[in-house]
């Protein structure tokens, strides 16, 4: 096990929270220089960092701490009657691991889907090169999971396989399929996929009380909070 106190961290100048307008957000980041491999990551993870990219990082604020990470612990977790309605509805979607979401076909997909979903975010306006940069595949731990109806491409969820979870990276979908809701769906299938690995959380990662965005991710119990550097389980 690494001492991650050998890692160096640098940490960003403060800069307007793209949650919470009110405040001011410094991200702490790992060294990019530093070799990263599958364990170190997962190591990482359960103290609170999240990959965007190629890199690791932490909220690191010094008058908020509204972003708590946030995990399912899938051994106990049950679907509750909308995620079981969801589970069912999407039962006709046929679901491909690729190596790769280079195509036209999925960067058209991921730009309807800022575009028309996220066009008050970070990520908006999309581009090729933010998309190529945000969704890579890192340290041989990243699988792409599609979701197909017959020969549409409704959805595609990036999360990586780590030693002690499935991390869910980013998930982008069809806007007009919102009956589906297919952000839900690739969370509860990244659920079944540490159930059948035997890994025991799914990381979701920053929940924020505050932030009507991040409500969805409290519909998942039990969850698993970070707080004061140690994962509380609330019911």
């Amino acid at each position: 096990m690494t001492d991650l106190g050998t890692i160096r961290l640098f940490a960003t100048h403060p800069h307007a929270c793209s949650y919470l307008p009110e405040e001011e957000a410094t991200t702490v980041f790992v060294d990019p220089t530093y070799p990263v491999e599958k364990n170190l990551y997962s190591q990482l993870s359960e103290s609170g960092f999240r990959r965007s990219g190629s890199h690791l990082y932490r909220p690191h604020c010094s008058h908020c701490k509204a972003c708590v990470p946030a995990r399912i612990p899938v051994s106990a977790f049950q679907m509750n009657r909308q995620q079981r309605r969801c589970w069912k509805r999407n039962q006709d979607l046929d679901i491909r691991q690729v190596e790769q979401i280079d195509t036209e076909t999925h960067y058209q997909l991921y730009a309807r889907y800022i575009e028309l979903r996220h066009n008050d975010g970070d990520m908006y306006p999309p581009s090729p090169e933010q998309y190529r940069s945000f969704l890579t595949s890192e340290w041989g731990v990243t699988e792409y999971l599609e979701f197909w109806l017959e020969e549409r491409l409704l959805g595609v969820a990036v999360c990586d396989r780590m030693t002690n979870g499935y991390s869910a990276v980013y998930t982008f979908f069809e806007p007009a399929e919102h009956r589906r809701s297919l952000g839900a769906f690739a969370i509860l299938y990244q659920i079944e996929l540490a159930k059948a690995a035997h890994l025991p959380s799914v990381y979701l990662g920053y929940w924020i009380k505050q932030c009507p965005k991040m409500s969805y991710k409290t519909n998942y119990r039990p969850l698993e909070l970070y707080i004061d550097n140690r994962w509380v389980r609330i019911n």
